[in-house]
């Protein structure tokens, strides 16, 4: 789309024009559109004790006597796991242990179920998951294994633990929205993968990795914040309805704050999926320690927001604001409170 990848001026109506037009691509995406189909499959599986197990969050959390154990799982689309086996393999533990680090947890151990249709191609996905395990350091304990299959694909479920839960559901009119991306990496071309850790398998990075992941339970633990996400699929904007719905508040999030490649353009950067990326909102008066808590790993981090009771999220670019998604008019996946 042309017009959201121009050139970011504010003379007369242009960027109007532009937030607009760029707004717009995002709320009608594919992945929105995935986030959507959350309320038709959460319809029929109905949690046995909703007040105990909260739909909508990162992972599952299941109180277990001194915290939580937590639960998630991940699948891959075919494609991708047909065009980079080994990435699909890696992200099959990346991206689970990042959803454990979003609500304030530490991996425990993960398990696989895959399908190949030859014993190479399994060979290359199982070496990725092998690699990403011992880059954070989490055991692959058991799992589910075809290699006769007529098809490619793979899912990865993950078990955690957490002693205080940053959630979906904490965040209060009055909190700042902060962003947390780790911007040392690369894009996995085609697809809309911000890749800062494959290229870490070493002792080193794997350690600086893990060492990046304890940020999120240890503010937790320390009370700076309660609500939290990792930014998914959706991308950020995205990723904070997700978050605002299941809290039942607004956002307002200005794109200038957000960090940022110097390189990326706006849209594609708010539909990209990163590999280290965090959105967590904290009262007022924590947010300079929170930001300094990832800063002092060279990690960037601003305050792109704030919360509030309008149950909008209100974007601005510049001098223009336009509403990316208003959910007291349209729900994303029907988790409001």
């Amino acid at each position: 789309m042309a017009a959201a990848s121009a050139t970011p001026t504010a003379a007369g109506g242009v960027m109007a024009y532009e937030l607009a037009s760029l707004l717009r691509t995002l709320r009608h995406g594919r992945a929105l559109a995935g986030k959507q189909d959350i309320a038709e499959a959460a319809a029929i599986l109905k949690p046995a004790n909703p007040d105990a197990i909260r739909l909508g969050d990162d992972c599952a959390a299941i109180p277990d006597g001194n915290g939580y154990l937590l639960l998630a799982s991940e699948g891959f689309q075919d494609s991708f796991v047909r065009s980079m086996p080994w990435f699909a393999g890696y992200c099959g533990v990346m991206v689970n242990v990042s959803d454990i680090a979003a609500m304030g947890g530490r991996p425990v151990a993960v398990v696989d179920a895959l399908w190949s249709d030859t014993s190479e191609t399994a060979a290359s996905i199982l070496t990725g998951l092998h690699d990403g395990a011992r880059t954070y350091d989490v055991p692959v304990v058991g799992g589910h294994t075809n290699m006769r299959s007529t098809h490619n694909s793979l899912s990865v479920a993950i078990l955690g633990r957490a002693r205080h839960l940053l959630t979906s559901f904490d965040a209060r009119p009055g909190d700042v929205l902060i962003a947390a991306i780790d911007l040392r990496g690369r894009w996995h071309d085609p697809h809309p993968f911000w890749d800062a850790s494959s290229a870490l398998c070493s002792t080193e990075g794997a350690a600086r990795l893990r060492g990046d992941l304890e940020l999120l339970p240890c503010i937790a633990e320390d009370g700076l914040s309660r609500a939290a996400k990792d930014i998914s699929m959706a991308g950020l904007l995205g990723t904070a309805l997700m978050l605002a719905e299941c809290s039942g508040v607004g956002m307002t999030i200005t794109l200038d704050d957000i960090p940022r490649p110097d390189a990326a353009p706006m849209e594609r950067w708010l539909s990209a999926f990163p590999s280290y990326g965090y959105l967590l909102t904290v009262h007022p008066e924590d947010a300079d320690a929170v930001i300094a808590r990832f800063h002092g790993r060279g990690i960037a981090a601003s305050a792109i927001g704030q919360c509030n009771e309008t149950r909008r999220v209100d974007v601005t670019w510049t001098d223009e604001k336009e509403t990316f998604w208003d959910l007291a008019r349209t729900p994303l996946m029907g988790f409001a409170p």
